[in-house]
């Protein structure tokens, strides 16, 4: 296997990337430039604060491009990411960069790298190439098609170490996206190399493929599993015509009653094929990375409770209400927090994280707010 690095442009924050992202996708078309009177094409445009590199398979005999996007604190040279894997790089990247600098500052997914999978060389057919890598067998359509078991073989040896090799990733936290073809193979990849991945999204898969193969992958995979530890999102849109071969599909999952299998799945009602990808991708983000939360003790959440100083002249009150802490502000409306442990707390659809601080007594002195700006101590009146 040989490896080419092709670009890199210095890594930004994710949302100013978005936002230049944005501002970029508004702008009028630009004109072509004049040089020594004869008009030349505009530069192409990238999506800031990303990463290109390129790789060979030997599996496969194809080149691929990676596109890579560095969370926001990568910087912090302690930490390993989650990796999410993207399919269909060159049309949803800047679609998924996008939605992932969104969901981030709204406090629902954690520090990820995310790397977007396409083809390279030279004028690469990508309606070609993706029939061939994400379909597991020919058809009469598409004899051309099957190299599934090779794209998963270059996934699992060549793309995954190489990821690895270059940046601080952890190996137990991966994401694999994909839409039609694209959720086929996710699909494909769930039942041939389950623990390859840990969370799943997919939209509008191609199930019916070569009469409904996939049926096949998972009966094989139920008669020698009892589990399914996996987190998986699976969405279609409700003008696609084909909801009740997805439906078909879901109902069989749940009714094997696989442990450890986390799903959900969701007709997108007025929504075609490709616009799938928007509403089902953002999702399906929100749903494989969901927080777990607990139920606190009533005897600890009641420790909370009091007035804390956020500056001299502003104090925000806890409560408990309904079993729930809730966080009083000085200005605005209550906002219930939930909890992922006894002692940490946070605000679901914001960045506000709260832990609250303890003296050697056990007394609760203040707490620890981290939002999207930045962190900070407050104290608790007596």
């Amino acid at each position: 296997m040989t490896t080419v690095f092709v670009g890199r442009i210095p890594s930004i924050s994710i949302v100013a990337a978005c936002m230049c992202l944005n501002l970029a996708l508004a702008a009028p078309p630009a004109k072509g430039m004049e040089k020594d009177g004869e008009k030349t094409a505009p530069p192409a445009v990238e999506v800031l604060g990303t990463q290109l590199l390129s790789i060979h398979s030997a599996i496969a005999g194809q080149d691929y491009n990676l596109d890579i996007n560095l969370p926001r604190n990568y910087k912090d040279t302690s930490r390993s990411f989650p990796v999410i894997y993207l399919l269909d790089a060159q049309w949803d990247f800047p679609l998924v960069s996008a939605q992932y600098g969104n969901q981030y500052y709204d406090g629902f997914l954690p520090d990820a790298i995310t790397v977007g999978i396409t083809w390279g060389g030279n004028n690469p057919n990508y309606d070609s190439l993706r029939t061939r890598d994400f379909t597991p067998t020919p058809i009469a359509q598409a004899p051309f098609a099957g190299n599934a078991p090779k794209f998963l073989a270059f996934i699992k040896q060549e793309l995954i170490p190489f990821i690895a090799s270059r940046y601080r990733t952890d190996p137990s936290d991966r994401t694999l996206m994909g839409s039609s073809l694209g959720g086929l193979f996710t699909l494909y990849a769930m039942f041939h190399e389950t623990g390859l991945f840990t969370r799943y999204i997919l939209t509008s898969p191609a199930i019916s493929w070569d009469n409904g193969v996939l049926y096949s992958y998972e009966k094989d995979y139920h008669a020698k599993n009892t589990r399914l530890p996996v987190r998986l999102f699976m969405a279609v849109g409700g003008l696609e015509g084909n909801i009740a071969e997805f439906q078909k599909f879901a109902d069989l999952l749940k009714s094997r009653d696989y442990q450890g299998l986390h799903m959900e799945t969701r007709v997108l009602v007025g929504t075609g094929h490709a616009g799938t990808k928007p509403e089902g991708f953002s999702r399906g983000l929100q749903s494989v990375f969901a927080r777990e939360t607990k139920q606190v003790d009533p005897a600890i959440l009641k420790t909370y409770e009091g007035v804390y100083l956020l500056d001299p002249a502003h104090k925000a009150s806890v409560a408990v209400e309904n079993g729930h802490l809730v966080l009083i502000p000085p200005e605005g409306s209550n906002i219930e927090l939930e909890a992922d442990s006894d002692n940490h707390f946070f605000m679901r659809g914001a960045w506000l994280y709260i832990s609250f601080l303890k003296n050697d007594a056990g007394k609760v002195t203040g707490a620890h707010v981290e939002q999207f700006q930045g962190a900070f101590d407050v104290k608790k009146e007596n």
